[in-house]
């Protein structure tokens, strides 16, 4: 059976982290993707504390998300959190909206700044890709997309398919599977309210209690190269609800 993971920055308004994990453990949880917030400044041993509380809870962190400023003037910091955490997968999240191209070859040469940053973590032996949100599927001037042109720019980039953002972006999910297969690497799965229910979480819901296909997305996804799937959202109002609710759901597909 597939196993679902756990982004922790869905519980950053949960601490302490030490009983989010807990938590996440007793709800049937055995992997967690990390995020900057949580690991990004601390030093040897803050990580191997880290380290120790993910051990004593049965979690592996296999997967983690990583900034572009921290990849590229801080590589030994990245390097040390990823070894010392047990990571084998490295993610660049995001790119803040004032630092977004607005053109095909502006994107094209992001695509080729990653692919830049990510010699260093391949050669070390670790996946090193992208994860988009939504701006990545909004239509440029000469009819291509941001996603496209990164993934363009950065041949041997991995992609993290944040599925539900895919969808928001206006994109159909499907078309964008079957094209990149063997480029996606890690998922994220996460739901969206009907339209006009959740405002108090972002019209966010727990994983099979919206209306993304996960059922007929599961079956496509299961033909690439994903080894790792995880639940987020990004603003829920209750932990234990969105833990229990989605792993239940993630269960029948």
């Amino acid at each position: 059976m597939t196993k679902l993971g756990f982004q922790l920055y869905c519980a950053r308004n949960f601490p302490p982290l030490s009983d989010v994990l807990k938590k996440v453990a007793q709800a049937g949880y055995t992997e967690v993707e990390g995020y900057g917030g949580i690991y990004a400044t601390l030093d040897e041993a803050g990580l191997k504390t880290l380290k120790g509380d993910l051990d004593a809870n049965g979690l592996t962190m296999p997967t983690g998300h990583f900034g572009i400023d921290l990849l590229e003037k801080e590589p030994e910091q990245a390097l040390l959190i990823a070894r010392t955490l047990g990571v084998e997968a490295i993610y660049c999240p995001h790119l803040l909206a004032d630092q977004r191209p607005t053109d095909a070859a502006g994107w094209f040469a992001f695509g080729q700044r990653l692919q830049n940053v990510g010699k260093r973590y391949w050669d070390a032996g670790y996946t090193f890709g992208w994860h988009n949100h939504d701006f990545e599927f909004k239509t440029l001037p000469d009819g291509s997309t941001p996603q496209e042109q990164i993934l363009a720019g950065g041949p041997d980039l991995a992609w993290e398919a944040d599925i539900a953002w895919v969808i928001r972006g206006g994109a159909d999910p499907f078309a964008w599977i079957e094209s990149y297969a063997k480029r996606i690497t890690a998922v994220h799965v996460k739901d969206i309210a009907p339209a006009g229910e959740n405002a108090d979480e972002d019209g966010w819901a727990d994983v099979g209690h919206g209306t993304v296909p996960w059922k007929d997305l599961m079956a496509a996804l299961k033909k690439t190269s994903a080894k790792h799937y995880v639940l987020e959202h990004d603003n829920p109002k209750d932990i234990d609800r969105l833990l229990t609710r989605s792993i239940a759901s993630f269960k029948t597909y």
